[in-house]
């Protein structure tokens, strides 16, 4: 009898504190500096969508270039790690400190690596965008980059309450396997423009037996060697925080390389508890991207046969009206999830514009396969925000939603900023919906350790409670 009284008692407790949070939350709403307090408190569980080398803020990168004395165009501010032969209008940064230079082209350089003071006028938002990044693959040239990089991530995320992150981490090395005879391009291309989906997949046997010939599982344990030992080394994972990786494919490039490159990454996610899964990045309206887009789900689809236990989320559908043709923006959420099987979606913008979306989003419930969503970086890359984003439509059909970052360092953003613009655009979206996902975001990681995801939701659960009581005491009759 006691027990029971004690367990009413609590249940009681609790709902008292579920009105009086929403009650709060809801009178919050219009309140960006309230919301931004209440979610910066809030536990986020996890980022599933967060790009490692996007994520980094561009201080950190500069300090990098500086302290190497690094080399840097005065009119391009490219930077090299040393002057280009016969090349003028090049200083190291230890010249421009002399000078009385630096700090002024330490801002011009933030402002080059990230939107900060982007006036949305002088250059295309997407292409201010997508340009940072092979700046920053020089950044990280050099020994302690990633360990630096890898420990931000964690601080931050920790710091906001953020238990988790799933990174697209980096690429994987792999010098000897080349693949030399360009008529393998030449043939894929040709099986694509005829949607030949047998010719396909015979190539790409042919392509998978020359990566095993030339030693891709030898790469793919190399890398994980040193994956472990840094993230071991480092200590990443502790009682608070956990994080996995995932290896990521260019889409751009031509299709035996972004095959071979596929093949490494299944390959090494096959081999190691923390790579739990496989991505494919670069701007979805490129050229390539477009043209290679059904060669590409092939790709996948034809990997996931090889490696069925390995889990892959896909940029799908990254597109808005004008950036292509009305046309191309009608099945690349469908061909990444029916054709390639994906098990998670990024962004899914212009799933208005896909056929039989009604359909496509009712399969996406009924399969568990979430949307991550993107919030500004949809509004920054794509324009697309508030009731042009169809956050309400995948809501509406119960596909499972999680709330992630993308590249928080580029867009100047985090993940709490994500949470804020979400609660106040989308009104018909309540703490108990904004509850959900950050569940989900746990719960659709591809963690492959059972007892490590439960840990984390013990813990979210917990956090959460506590989070709860606290806000419901401080605001009570607010």
């Amino acid at each position: 009898m006691r027990k029971l009284l004690i367990v009413l008692l609590l249940s009681l407790s609790n709902s008292v504190h579920a009105q009086d949070i929403n009650k709060y939350f809801e009178s919050i709403r219009d309140n960006t500096a309230e919301l931004t307090a209440f979610f910066s408190q809030m536990p986020k569980g996890g980022d599933l969508h967060n790009h490692f080398s996007g994520s980094i803020y561009a201080e950190t990168y500069i300090s990098y270039v500086v302290a190497q004395d690094y080399v840097i165009n005065e009119n391009t501010l490219e930077v090299k790690t040393g002057i280009p032969k016969g090349e003028a209008g090049w200083a190291h940064f230890s010249k421009l400190k002399e000078l009385g230079q630096l700090d002024a082209y330490k801002q011009r350089l933030i402002q080059k690596w990230s939107v900060k003071d982007y006036n949305g006028v002088s250059y295309p938002s997407d292409k201010q965008f997508f340009e940072t990044f092979p700046a920053f693959n020089i950044a990280l040239k050099g020994p302690g980059r990633l360990d630096t990089g890898l420990m931000e991530l964690k601080r931050r995320a920790v710091n906001e309450n953020v238990s988790y992150i799933e990174t697209m981490f980096t690429g994987i090395p792999c010098d000897n396997i080349k693949i030399t005879d360009t008529n393998f391009n030449h043939l894929l291309e040709e099986a694509q423009q005829n949607r030949d989906e047998a010719k396909t997949a015979a190539l790409l046997d042919k392509l998978y037996k020359l990566t095993e010939d030339k030693g891709v599982k030898a790469c793919a344990a190399t890398f994980n060697d040193g994956l472990a030992k840094m993230h071991n080394g480092l200590k990443i994972d502790d009682e608070t925080f956990t994080m996995r990786y995932q290896n990521y494919v260019v889409r751009v490039l031509p299709p035996a390389d972004v095959f071979k490159d596929l093949v490494l990454a299944f390959e090494s996610a096959s081999a190691s508890p923390l790579v739990v899964g496989v991505n494919i990045v670069a701007p979805e309206d490129n050229e390539v991207s477009m043209r290679d887009y059904w060669l590409h789900m092939q790709m996948f689809r034809y990997c996931h046969n090889k490696f069925p236990s390995v889990k892959y989320a896909m940029h799908a559908g990254e597109l808005a009206l004008g950036m292509v043709k009305p046309e191309d923006l009608t099945w690349h959420i469908n061909a990444a999830v029916r054709t390639a099987g994906a098990n998670r979606i990024g962004h899914g913008v212009d799933m208005a514009h896909e056929h039989d979306s009604y359909e496509l989003l009712r399969y996406m419930a009924q399969n568990n396969i979430p949307i991550e969503i993107n919030l500004y970086s949809n509004e920054y890359i794509l324009k697309i925000k508030e009731d042009r984003h169809p956050i309400t439509l995948y809501k509406e059909f119960n596909v499972p939603i999680v709330i992630c970052s993308d590249d928080a360092g580029v867009l100047r953003s985090n993940l709490t900023q994500q949470y804020v613009l979400l609660a106040k655009r989308y009104k018909n979206i309540s703490y108990a919906d904004i509850k959900q996902f950050v569940y989900n975001s746990i719960d659709y990681s591809f963690i492959e350790e059972q007892s490590i995801k439960d840990k984390l939701k013990t813990q979210l659960n917990e956090r959460l409670e506590k989070f709860e009581k606290e806000v419901a005491a401080a605001h009570r009759g607010h």
